[in-house]
Parts: structure tokens; C-alpha cells; sequence
């Protein structure tokens, strides 16, 4: 498979969110809905932008934004990925799960450098940990084929088919920008350090 430098960026904004209780990706911690802060987050990076939406999923029809819809019958954030990676299979995707509300220009940045174009993905990690974060991470295209075929074994884990893939890990100046806010008590504690910060 040829390789290929060019990368689009993915924001997962499909998701249930029933910890939080109301769609995350409507959150707001830099003043506009976090899916749209990612989203543009994501430009300067990429050649083209799309936000990741399940089947039935409102889109705002009168946003700029572009829309990709989960096509495969898998359960959480591996069908926004394969969706993506079998739309448009001669791109690397740049995805970030719009959940993780202290991501910034320079986490991006470090991603996209530090790139391995040879390895199934680059993926943030946790200092010290080896567990990659996928929803943080650069997928290639030949990624494609064996999650696919991860996921036809009944495994919809997408950390779990980083783990035992060919993943080049990479790891934050600080851990927070990794933080997951999936609760009520997360989004308070993220927008209480945002407007101490």
C-alpha cells in the first residue's frame, strides 16, 4: 500500500454520552461547543476536517463543518474510525475524541511530528504507561484492513487493537491533556481549572 502523508482529522462526536448526561460534544469549556473547538483545533493540521456523527445524530445543517456518518455495524468510537478510514482510504486520520477537553495546538503539533508513517498508528500514551490513548492517536490507512477484521472477531476496543498492533507511542509534556471528561463531576472539575488556569 502506498504511503501517504496527507491527514484529515476526525472529531468523535458520536457517542452516547450517557454519563454526562446530555452530548459531549455540545460541552462548552473555551466558549463554543467543544466539537466545534476541536474541529477547528484540528484545521491548521489537516488538509480537510469532518466530525464523526452516528445514524439519526442532529447535524447542524447550517454549519460549515463537514459531516461524516458511522457506516459499519460496530458499537462506540471503532465505527467512526473504520467509517472514516474506508471513506476516504488513501489518508492517515487524526482523531480526537471531543471528551478530552485539555487538548491544545501543541499537543496536535507534537502528534503530527512525531508521526511514524511506517507503523499502523503514532498514539499519545500516558507517561510510563504503555496503554496508547486511540482517540488521541494518527491511524494510517492500512490500518483499516485488520481493524476490520478486529472487529469482525466481536472486539469493538479500539485501545485493545492499538495495543496488539504495530502502534508507535508517544507521551504529553504533561498527562492532564490526556484527561477523559465523561461525567458531571469531570466538567466541573475541567471548567473550574480552565477559568483558574
Amino acid at each position: 500500500m502506498q504511503l501517504s502523508k496527507e491527514i484529515y482529522g476526525l472529531v468523535l462526536s458520536g457517542g452516547q454520552s450517557s454519563r454526562m448526561g446530555q452530548d459531549k460534544g455540545l460541552l462548552q469549556y473555551h466558549g463554543v461547543p467543544q466539537r466545534e473547538y476541536l474541529y477547528s483545533l484540528l484545521q491548521p493540521f489537516c488538509t480537510k476536517v469532518f466530525l464523526s456523527l452516528r445514524p439519526g445524530q442532529v447535524a447542524d445543517e447550517q454549519s460549515q463543518m463537514n459531516f461524516l456518518r458511522d457506516t459499519h455495524e460496530v458499537r462506540g468510537p471503532m465505527n467512526g474510525i473504520l467509517s472514516a478510514l474506508r471513506q476516504y482510504p488513501q489518508v492517515a486520520w487524526l482523531v480526537v475524541a471531543c471528551d478530552l477537553p485539555l487538548v491544545h495546538a501543541g499537543t496536535l503539533e507534537k502528534l503530527v511530528h512525531e508521526r511514524d508513517l511506517h507503523r499502523v498508528a503514532t498514539a499519545y500514551a500516558a507517561n510510563g504507561s504503555p496503554l496508547p490513548e486511540p482517540l488521541l492517536a494518527i491511524w494510517e490507512p492500512k490500518a483499516y484492513e485488520p481493524a476490520l477484521a478486529f472487529t469482525e472477531t466481536g472486539k469493538t476496543c479500539p485501545r485493545k487493537f492499538l495495543l496488539n498492533a504495530d502502534t508507535k507511542l508517544i507521551y504529553p509534556a504533561d498527562d492532564e491533556e490526556l484527561y477523559n471528561a465523561n461525567s458531571p463531576d469531570e466538567f466541573a472539575y475541567i471548567t473550574q481549572k480552565l477559568s483558574h488556569g
